[in-house]
């Protein structure tokens, strides 16, 4: 991947949601929630007075709207600033 998010960005591709829960009951399409975990695989510079907390290959939780979803050379991202992340797993 040849993009590099700006300043306090990062580049999040989301996990794949979940197909069945955990007795085993398959969950069909129209009822997966959107996954709030994922894998970073771009980070900004960070801003000139804050130095970025994650980096790239961290698992991550974030908000369920957080960020904007692209999509570059056919897979799905999201991008969003790195204070729209909770939590690195």
């Amino acid at each position: 991947m040849n993009i590099t998010p700006l300043a306090d960005r990062v580049i999040v591709k989301s996990a794949k949601a979940e197909e069945t829960t955990a007795s085993g009951i398959i969950i069909p399409d129209t009822a997966k929630e959107k996954p709030s975990k994922g894998k970073v695989v771009a980070v900004g510079a960070g801003k000139k007075d804050e130095p970025m907390t994650v980096k790239v290959g961290d698992e991550v939780l974030y908000g369920k709207y957080a960020g904007t979803e692209i999509k570059i050379d056919g897979d799905d991202y999201l991008i969003m600033r790195e204070s729209d992340i909770f939590a690195i797993v």
